[in-house]
Protein backbone atom coordinates (compact mmCIF):
# COMPACT_ATOMS: atom_id res chain seq x y z
CA UNK A 1 0.00 0.00 0.00
CA UNK A 2 1.61 3.48 -1.13
CA UNK A 3 1.68 5.72 2.25
CA UNK A 4 1.36 9.14 0.33
CA UNK A 5 -2.32 9.37 0.70
CA UNK A 6 -2.19 7.62 4.59
CA UNK A 7 0.41 7.25 7.05
CA UNK A 8 0.58 4.61 9.75
CA UNK A 9 2.52 4.67 12.96
CA UNK A 10 2.64 2.39 16.18
CA UNK A 11 2.85 3.97 19.63
CA UNK A 12 3.02 0.59 21.57
CA UNK A 13 -0.59 -0.95 21.51
CA UNK A 14 -2.57 1.80 19.19
CA UNK A 15 -2.36 2.16 16.07
CA UNK A 16 -2.24 5.96 14.86
CA UNK A 17 -3.49 6.08 10.93
CA UNK A 18 -3.41 9.84 9.88
CA UNK A 19 -5.28 10.94 6.41
CA UNK A 20 -2.77 12.38 4.80
CA UNK A 21 -3.75 14.69 1.78
CA UNK A 22 -3.19 18.26 3.61
CA UNK A 23 -3.21 20.38 0.99
CA UNK A 24 -6.51 19.24 0.17
CA UNK A 25 -7.42 19.17 3.56
CA UNK A 26 -7.64 15.53 3.34
CA UNK A 27 -10.55 15.19 1.25
CA UNK A 28 -10.92 11.74 0.18
CA UNK A 29 -9.21 9.90 -3.03
CA UNK A 30 -9.54 6.44 -3.36
CA UNK A 31 -5.85 5.82 -2.59
CA UNK A 32 -6.65 6.84 0.88
CA UNK A 33 -10.10 4.93 1.20
CA UNK A 34 -8.75 2.00 0.22
CA UNK A 35 -5.67 1.96 2.47
CA UNK A 36 -8.25 2.68 4.89
CA UNK A 37 -9.42 -0.02 5.04
CA UNK A 38 -6.58 -2.19 4.21
CA UNK A 39 -5.08 -0.60 7.66
CA UNK A 40 -8.01 -1.87 9.51
CA UNK A 41 -8.11 -5.21 8.41
CA UNK A 42 -4.77 -5.37 9.33
CA UNK A 43 -5.19 -3.94 12.98
CA UNK A 44 -8.18 -6.13 13.28
CA UNK A 45 -5.32 -9.36 12.73
CA UNK A 46 -2.73 -7.82 14.73
CA UNK A 47 -2.95 -8.97 18.24
CA UNK A 48 -0.41 -6.47 18.80
CA UNK A 49 -2.93 -3.19 18.33
CA UNK A 50 -5.57 -3.00 20.67
CA UNK A 51 -6.84 0.86 19.84
CA UNK A 52 -7.19 2.71 16.97
CA UNK A 53 -6.66 6.80 16.22
CA UNK A 54 -7.76 8.26 13.08
CA UNK A 55 -6.44 11.81 12.41
CA UNK A 56 -5.72 14.52 9.74
CA UNK A 57 -2.83 15.92 8.84
CA UNK A 58 -2.47 19.21 8.28
CA UNK A 59 -5.21 22.20 9.17
CA UNK A 60 -8.08 19.78 9.25
CA UNK A 61 -9.36 16.58 9.67
CA UNK A 62 -11.11 15.86 6.70
CA UNK A 63 -13.29 17.96 4.15
CA UNK A 64 -14.79 14.95 3.00
CA UNK A 65 -15.05 14.60 -0.70
CA UNK A 66 -12.86 16.01 -3.30
CA UNK A 67 -15.02 19.01 -4.82
CA UNK A 68 -12.40 19.72 -7.67
CA UNK A 69 -13.35 16.20 -8.87
CA UNK A 70 -16.74 16.67 -8.40
CA UNK A 71 -19.06 16.73 -11.72
CA UNK A 72 -16.49 15.24 -13.93
CA UNK A 73 -17.15 11.46 -12.67
CA UNK A 74 -19.73 9.43 -14.18
CA UNK A 75 -22.42 7.33 -12.21
CA UNK A 76 -20.34 4.29 -12.45
CA UNK A 77 -17.67 6.13 -11.46
CA UNK A 78 -19.44 7.24 -8.59
CA UNK A 79 -20.98 4.04 -7.78
CA UNK A 80 -17.90 2.34 -7.44
CA UNK A 81 -16.29 4.67 -5.11
CA UNK A 82 -18.99 4.87 -2.64
CA UNK A 83 -18.78 1.01 -2.78
CA UNK A 84 -15.10 1.37 -1.64
CA UNK A 85 -16.24 4.11 0.85
CA UNK A 86 -18.75 2.02 2.04
CA UNK A 87 -16.59 -0.91 2.50
CA UNK A 88 -14.69 0.93 4.96
CA UNK A 89 -17.18 2.23 6.91
CA UNK A 90 -18.21 -1.35 7.29
CA UNK A 91 -14.77 -2.63 8.25
CA UNK A 92 -14.82 0.29 10.88
CA UNK A 93 -17.83 -1.00 12.44
CA UNK A 94 -17.27 -4.64 12.78
CA UNK A 95 -13.62 -4.20 13.69
CA UNK A 96 -13.32 -5.61 17.40
CA UNK A 97 -11.39 -2.82 18.62
CA UNK A 98 -11.85 0.66 19.75
CA UNK A 99 -11.46 3.54 17.53
CA UNK A 100 -10.98 7.32 18.11
CA UNK A 101 -11.58 10.03 15.79
CA UNK A 102 -9.21 12.99 16.84
CA UNK A 103 -10.87 15.70 15.13
CA UNK A 104 -9.38 19.30 14.45
CA UNK A 105 -9.98 22.34 12.16
CA UNK A 106 -12.81 20.91 9.70
CA UNK A 107 -14.65 17.46 9.52
CA UNK A 108 -17.01 17.98 6.58
CA UNK A 109 -19.18 15.64 4.80
CA UNK A 110 -18.32 12.80 4.74
CA UNK A 111 -15.02 13.75 6.59
CA UNK A 112 -17.96 13.83 9.14
CA UNK A 113 -19.33 10.80 8.64
CA UNK A 114 -16.46 9.22 8.71
CA UNK A 115 -15.47 10.39 12.07
CA UNK A 116 -19.19 9.44 13.34
CA UNK A 117 -17.97 5.78 12.11
CA UNK A 118 -15.72 5.52 14.83
CA UNK A 119 -16.50 4.67 18.11
CA UNK A 120 -15.22 7.78 20.04
CA UNK A 121 -15.16 11.33 18.85
CA UNK A 122 -12.32 13.46 20.86
CA UNK A 123 -12.36 16.75 18.96
CA UNK A 124 -10.48 20.16 19.37
CA UNK A 125 -13.05 22.83 21.27
CA UNK A 126 -12.65 25.29 18.16
CA UNK A 127 -13.23 22.46 15.37
CA UNK A 128 -15.79 22.82 12.99
CA UNK A 129 -18.12 20.50 11.44
CA UNK A 130 -20.51 20.29 8.38
CA UNK A 131 -22.92 18.09 6.63
CA UNK A 132 -21.86 19.75 3.47
CA UNK A 133 -23.99 17.80 0.61
CA UNK A 134 -26.73 20.00 0.17
CA UNK A 135 -24.93 22.92 -1.13
CA UNK A 136 -23.47 20.69 -4.32
CA UNK A 137 -27.11 19.22 -4.54
CA UNK A 138 -26.12 15.89 -2.85
CA UNK A 139 -27.03 13.37 -0.22
CA UNK A 140 -25.19 12.24 2.28
CA UNK A 141 -22.60 9.21 1.60
CA UNK A 142 -20.48 7.40 4.03
CA UNK A 143 -23.15 6.17 6.62
CA UNK A 144 -24.32 9.60 7.67
CA UNK A 145 -27.78 9.12 7.17
CA UNK A 146 -27.90 5.77 9.50
CA UNK A 147 -25.22 7.25 12.33
CA UNK A 148 -26.50 10.89 13.27
CA UNK A 149 -30.17 10.19 13.62
CA UNK A 150 -29.30 7.78 16.35
CA UNK A 151 -27.63 10.28 17.96
CA UNK A 152 -29.49 13.37 17.83
CA UNK A 153 -32.69 12.24 16.19
CA UNK A 154 -34.21 12.80 12.63
CA UNK A 155 -35.88 16.65 12.81
CA UNK A 156 -32.52 17.65 14.12
CA UNK A 157 -30.30 15.43 11.76
CA UNK A 158 -32.35 16.66 8.78
CA UNK A 159 -32.19 20.15 10.23
CA UNK A 160 -28.02 19.61 9.49
CA UNK A 161 -28.12 17.96 6.10
CA UNK A 162 -30.86 20.12 4.74
CA UNK A 163 -29.06 23.95 5.68
CA UNK A 164 -25.84 22.60 5.52
CA UNK A 165 -25.23 24.74 8.43
CA UNK A 166 -21.35 24.92 10.04
CA UNK A 167 -21.58 22.97 13.55
CA UNK A 168 -19.23 24.33 16.08
CA UNK A 169 -17.98 21.45 18.23
CA UNK A 170 -19.78 22.62 21.51
CA UNK A 171 -22.66 22.19 20.24
CA UNK A 172 -21.97 18.78 19.13
CA UNK A 173 -20.45 18.02 22.29
CA UNK A 174 -23.45 19.33 23.94
CA UNK A 175 -25.59 16.57 21.84
CA UNK A 176 -23.49 13.51 22.82
CA UNK A 177 -22.08 13.25 19.59
CA UNK A 178 -18.68 14.36 20.60
CA UNK A 179 -17.26 12.57 23.55
CA UNK A 180 -14.77 15.18 24.64
CA UNK A 181 -13.21 18.47 24.21
CA UNK A 182 -9.88 19.41 24.27
CA UNK A 183 -7.93 22.62 23.57
CA UNK A 184 -6.28 22.11 20.13
CA UNK A 185 -2.94 22.37 21.71
CA UNK A 186 -3.79 19.37 24.29
CA UNK A 187 -5.71 16.95 21.61
CA UNK A 188 -2.56 14.68 20.56
CA UNK A 189 -1.61 14.37 24.25
CA UNK A 190 -5.61 13.69 25.48
CA UNK A 191 -6.14 11.51 22.40
CA UNK A 192 -2.99 9.48 23.07
CA UNK A 193 -3.82 9.27 26.46
CA UNK A 194 -7.24 7.87 25.96
CA UNK A 195 -6.06 5.47 23.17
CA UNK A 196 -3.68 3.94 25.69
CA UNK A 197 -6.25 3.49 28.40
CA UNK A 198 -8.52 1.66 25.85
CA UNK A 199 -5.20 -0.18 24.99
CA UNK A 200 -4.55 -1.41 28.24
CA UNK A 201 -8.33 -2.11 28.89
CA UNK A 202 -9.94 -5.86 27.89
CA UNK A 203 -10.40 -5.70 24.31
CA UNK A 204 -12.06 -9.20 23.87
CA UNK A 205 -14.66 -7.50 25.84
CA UNK A 206 -15.04 -4.12 23.99
CA UNK A 207 -14.98 -6.10 20.70
CA UNK A 208 -18.25 -7.72 22.09
CA UNK A 209 -19.55 -4.55 23.83
CA UNK A 210 -19.69 -2.72 20.44
CA UNK A 211 -20.83 -5.44 18.38
CA UNK A 212 -24.22 -5.58 20.66
CA UNK A 213 -24.55 -1.75 20.87
CA UNK A 214 -24.40 -1.06 17.40
CA UNK A 215 -26.90 -4.07 17.00
CA UNK A 216 -29.40 -2.56 20.05
CA UNK A 217 -31.04 0.44 17.96
CA UNK A 218 -32.20 -2.22 15.39
CA UNK A 219 -32.80 -5.23 17.27
CA UNK A 220 -35.84 -5.94 20.31
CA UNK A 221 -35.30 -6.20 23.98
CA UNK A 222 -35.33 -10.33 23.57
CA UNK A 223 -33.18 -10.06 20.78
CA UNK A 224 -30.55 -8.14 22.67
CA UNK A 225 -30.88 -9.84 26.01
CA UNK A 226 -29.98 -13.06 24.16
CA UNK A 227 -26.95 -11.33 22.46
CA UNK A 228 -25.87 -10.52 26.25
CA UNK A 229 -26.28 -14.06 27.52
CA UNK A 230 -24.64 -16.09 24.76
CA UNK A 231 -21.24 -13.34 24.81
CA UNK A 232 -21.33 -13.48 28.50
CA UNK A 233 -21.36 -17.00 28.73
CA UNK A 234 -18.17 -16.59 26.53
CA UNK A 235 -16.75 -13.60 28.17
CA UNK A 236 -16.14 -15.88 31.52
CA UNK A 237 -14.00 -17.99 29.50
CA UNK A 238 -11.83 -15.44 28.45
CA UNK A 239 -8.08 -14.53 30.60
CA UNK A 240 -9.02 -11.13 31.01
CA UNK A 241 -11.89 -11.98 32.95
CA UNK A 242 -10.24 -14.33 35.67
CA UNK A 243 -7.54 -11.79 35.58
CA UNK A 244 -10.06 -8.95 36.46
CA UNK A 245 -11.72 -11.03 39.26
CA UNK A 246 -7.92 -11.84 40.52
CA UNK A 247 -6.98 -7.89 40.68
CA UNK A 248 -10.32 -6.87 42.04
CA UNK A 249 -9.42 -9.49 45.30
CA UNK A 250 -5.85 -8.50 45.20
CA UNK A 251 -6.83 -4.84 45.39
CA UNK A 252 -4.42 -4.06 41.98
CA UNK A 253 -5.05 -2.64 39.08
CA UNK A 254 -5.52 -5.95 36.05
CA UNK A 255 -3.25 -6.28 33.26
CA UNK A 256 -5.40 -6.95 30.71
CA UNK A 257 -3.90 -9.29 27.71
CA UNK A 258 -7.20 -9.13 25.29
CA UNK A 259 -7.24 -12.52 25.54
Amino acid sequence: MSQQHLLIDYYQSVMVITLNRPDSLNSFSSEMILGLTDALKEAQGNDDVRAIVLTGAGRSFSAGGDVKTMGKADGEVVYEHIGKLNECILTMQQIEKPILAAVHGFAAGAGFNLALACDLIIAADDSKFALSFSKVGLISDGGGSYFLPRLIGPQLAKQFFFTAEPIPAERLYQLGVINQLVKIEALEEEVMKYATMLAQGPVKAYGMQKKIINHALTSTLDEILEQERMTQTLMITTNDHQEGIAAFKEKRKPIFQGK
